[in-house]
């Protein structure tokens, strides 16, 4: 029964989350930041243990795949954009693959992190459903992958605007690629936000991103994680 509630008021938070969104639209009330929040408290007040949590919750982290497969539709939609862009697109993202992964790990073990933190790390500038699998699959923990990819998120819409209002970056391709790789789902609503294409790409970049992830980050692991 307890369950059940945490399942029904996930739902509920996240919808209060997104009208309050819609409302005031400051980039701090983001449904994914006020959400996580507003569960987290409500879970310490109620002092309800997250394995009953999660046995509501379960359902949402099953749905992630077939979100995952998803992924597919707005890439087959905008192909022709993708393709006309494609070189400029993929190097960018090849490169920003790369970099989000060696400085997550870098980072990690500067601060003298270990156990599975790194492997959950690594992979957080990628969407939460490709991090989560991706983090399985090189160790790591899925569920603190998914805080790390919330927390790139967050910080990606903080810094993204600013950065491209001081690179002075006014082609929304470029907006668009760095909003995708930069901050994933939650950089992606803040493009759409700036125009319809710059969302478009940045829609594209994230999908393209996780999946030059999924290929790089077991080859990787191996040199990064010993």
């Amino acid at each position: 029964m307890i369950a059940l509630v945490c399942a029904v008021g996930t739902v509920l938070i996240f919808l209060l989350s997104q009208r309050v969104y819609r409302r005031w639209r400051f980039v701090l009330l983001s449904p994914m930041l006020t959400s996580f929040a507003a569960v987290s408290m409500l879970l310490l007040l109620t002092h309800v243990p997250y394995h009953t949590y999660m046995k509501g919750a379960q359902y949402f982290t099953d749905a992630l795949q077939p979100a995952t497969m998803a992924f597919a539709i707005p890439f087959y939609r905008n192909f022709h954009l993708f393709r006309r862009h494609a070189k400029t697109i993929l190097l960018s993202l090849v490169t920003g693959s790369l970099v989000a992964m060696l400085s997550s790990v870098e980072l990690a073990k500067w601060f003298h992190l270990s156990g599975s933190i790194v492997p959950s790390i690594a992979p957080r500038s990628v969407t939460t459903p490709i991090a989560m699998e991706i983090s399985q699959t090189i160790g790591g923990a899925p569920v603190l992958t998914a805080v790390f990819v919330l927390m790139t998120g967050i910080i990606g819409i903080l810094v993204g605007p600013k950065l491209i209002r001081w690179l002075r970056i006014q082609s929304p391709i470029g907006q668009g690629t760095l909003m995708g790789m930069g901050a994933h789902g939650i950089g992606t609503a803040r493009a759409f936000e700036e125009s319809h294409e710059a969302g478009t790409i940045a829609s594209l970049s994230m999908i393209l991103a996780g999946c030059i992830t999924v290929v790089l980050a077991p080859l990787l692991s191996h040199v990064l994680l010993h």
